[in-house]
């Protein structure tokens, strides 16, 4: 037998001497594969004894003030023998009564891994108010130099995707106001920068949540060394149609970022945009107040963790005063400005008073001191950047790149990918702690084909290829037959990343039928209206504009009817979007579907380096194998195992050698009942 110690939030709790904790770890399951997994225990109990009873604050008792908080999950370690086992998370689930006196806690443990979901909550990516740094001027000036940006040094750059209308190229056309790219002096059509919005990398966002959230990803995938990784970007298109609001660019916005970081007693300043409700219990009154000299009508709106809470528009007075005190909470607030002509402000402030116990009332005070608000439309990222959950978008990677993670003693969380996660393995043979009479062999996969794709291919070009070849773009299904042709049994199991997949077009001259250099990107529907959909997640290949159409047109000013006003051309390299690394396979392979599609730039069948196939390939093979078996053992396995063996590590049985699907140990005993699969 072993002795079991645990504590939360560092204090030791008294146990049941006859209790039984179990907990299971897995980190990818055959019969769950784009899932990942942590270690948690099934429900235990707790002694209602006197220190646990001071632990959980009387639980039991809700007239208590003050009490223990169960809808959260509290810090917790777990030791055998007084050494150090796993740490993760405490919930409490209840108390059990007898005789209408406390007997039991029930509580499960959880890895820190689940402590993610728990962490980032329903936070959405505009709440990643660290994004704002990057935040653009839009403009046709600055949208053409974004084009033409490399990404090999810029985070932020223009692709060539067009929101609403049709690109073309047609050196026999000289219809105005289209999306002709064939640049005619005399001719008014190409490409409206208006037509065009923002792109960030991904790894921006990365390390937004790792600022926000206090987190630390290790370097092993997110690495900028990793092209398939860092070289995608997310575009940023929020809504339908032009990036402001109803469609008017002449109407500016500017997200106010005069403040300097700065501390206070229940509120922070961040960073030059955002202010930080440290202690909202202790706030009594909360307000912004503007001054100015000049009476110019504008509009505003406060956002809290990127949702807006108070808006108001045309407002005309010289000092102005929101009492936000309906709106106090631990959060971020920021502040945007919407107006027709440059603003001026003498002075801009959070006031935020609180009382302290046993101090005297006092007031955090931020201010801007003389702010400008320019005549230029800010492009702000935070209320550009598609609607999605963080936890989604952290999600929808490790789903791409078939990713697993897991809690470092430092408090790092090491993402890998699965085949790099299986090559750290070290070798335990523990043919001598296994019970002989109790095993078990079954069908290692439930299913007889699994399906990878993404959530959304109804953008225009990608819905016509699932008509044209009734396959849908870019997804692959793994089928495995057997030696005659015959399906293998079981269910159907999809994996789909929660992402938009455009499919992009290099353009012909339809005048003479030859390839031109520019690939682009549309995101209509198929009914070629502006279609918002799933966040785009893709490759900018910064390709020169050659051949003998070596310039495109770009068109400067658009009028408010929609009309073009006037254009030029436009040479060089500029960004297009692509789901491959490059444009060349002898470059890169990598690219961003899962099947095996036809490059569209190219148009040949070189870009092997699928999803499935450098990050699912060789798991899948491996499960569907004819001689994959899962195999059930129950073992006693000792504390130098039990202390130290990771799921990437391998069993070896009577000279055979198995990966750990999933293992249960009961902690007391030692018994663990095992799931093994058979290494090929």
């Amino acid at each position: 037998m072993q002795s079991i110690q645990l504590y939360i939030q560092g204090q030791r709790v008294d146990m049941f001497k006859d209790e039984s904790v179990s907990i299971t770890q897995s980190i990818k399951n055959v019969k769950d594969v784009a899932k990942i997994f942590t270690e948690f225990t099934k429900t235990f109990t707790l002694p209602a004894s006197k220190t646990n009873n001071k632990i959980f604050k009387h639980y039991y008792n809700f007239d208590i003030v003050d009490g223990f908080d169960a809808r959260t999950k509290k810090s917790a370690t777990i030791e055998l023998n007084h050494l150090p086992f796993k740490k993760g998370k405490i919930k409490l689930d209840g108390v059990e009564l007898k005789n209408r006196r406390p007997y039991a806690y029930k509580v499960t443990f959880f890895g820190n891994t689940v402590d993610l979901k728990d962490l980032l909550g329903e936070d959405k990516l505009n709440s990643l108010s660290s994004l704002n740094s990057l935040n653009e001027t839009y403009s046709q000036s600055e949208i053409k130099s974004a084009l033409q940006r490399n990404p090999a040094s810029n985070d932020v750059l223009v692709p060539l995707i067009t929101h609403s209308k049709r690109l073309y190229f047609d050196s026999g056309d000289n219809t105005q106001n289209t999306g002709n790219l064939y640049y005619n002096s005399g001719n008014k059509h190409g490409v409206a920068w208006s037509e065009l919005k923002y792109a960030l990398r991904i790894h921006k966002i990365i390390e937004a949540i790792q600022t926000k959230y206090g987190l630390t990803f290790s370097t092993d995938f997110f690495t900028s060394s990793n092209a398939p990784y860092y070289n995608l970007y997310m575009w940023l298109h929020r809504k339908k149609g032009d990036v402001s609001s109803g469609g008017q660019v002449f109407q500016y916005t500017k997200l106010i970022d005069g403040w300097s970081t700065a501390t206070g007693e229940v509120a922070n300043m961040i960073n030059s945009s955002t202010l930080e409700i440290t202690y909202e219990s202790f706030v009594t009154s909360f307000s912004l107040s503007l001054t100015r000299a000049a009476s110019t009508p504008y509009d505003i709106s406060i956002s809290r963790d990127g949702t807006t809470i108070y808006s108001e528009t045309n407002i005309t007075a010289t000092s102005k005063s929101i009492n936000l005190g309906s709106y106090i909470d631990n959060a971020e607030y920021s502040v945007t400005l919407a107006y027709t002509s440059a603003l001026s402000f003498s002075n801009i402030s959070w006031q935020l008073d609180y009382e302290l116990p046993l101090e005297p009332p006092g007031t955090d005070t931020f201010s801007t001191g003389t702010f400008t608000a320019p005549a230029d439309f800010e492009f702000v990222i935070t209320e550009q950047i598609p609607e999605m959950k963080v936890i989604d978008f952290l999600t929808g990677l490790f789903k791409m790149f078939n990713l697993v993670a897991y809690v470092e003693d430092d408090g790092t969380i090491k993402v890998q990918t699965l085949d790099d996660f299986y090559a750290t393995a070290n070798n335990y043979d523990i043919s001598q702690y296994v019970d002989v009479n109790n095993s078990q062999v079954d069908v290692a996969l439930p299913y007889r084909e699994v399906s990878f794709g993404y959530t959304d291919t109804k953008t225009f070009l990608a819905a016509t290829h699932n008509q044209l070849f009734n396959q849908e773009w870019a997804r692959t299904d793994y089928t495995q037959v057997d030696a005659d042709s015959n399906i293998v049994d079981g269910g159907l199991y999809k994996i789909d990343a929660p992402f938009g997949h455009l499919k992009y077009e290099r353009l012909i001259n339809i005048d003479d039928s030859s390839s031109t250099s520019v690939q682009w990107g549309w995101s209509a529907d198929d009914n070629q209206e502006s279609y918002i959909g799933k966040p785009v997640l893709f490759y900018p290949v910064y390709n020169l504009i050659n051949g003998t159409y070596s310039t495109i047109s770009y068109v400067t000013i658009v009028n408010p009817d929609g009309s073009y006003n006037n254009h030029e051309s436009l040479s060089g390299s500029i960004n297009m979007p692509s789901n491959s690394v490059s444009f060349s396979s002898a470059t890169s392979t990598a690219n961003i579907n899962f099947n095996a599609e036809k490059n569209e730039y190219t148009g040949d069948s070189s870009f092997t380096g699928t999803l499935f196939e450098n990050y699912y390939k060789t798991y899948i093979q491996d499960v569907f194998n004819i001689k994959a078996r899962l195999t059930k053992v129950k073992a006693y396995l000792p504390m130098k195992i039990l202390l130290n063996f990771t799921l990437a590590d391998r069993f070896d049985i009577n000279g055979q050698r198995y990966k750990i699907n999933s293992i249960e140990t009961n902690l007391a005993t030692g018994e663990s009942n095992i799931e093994l699969l058979n290494e090929l």
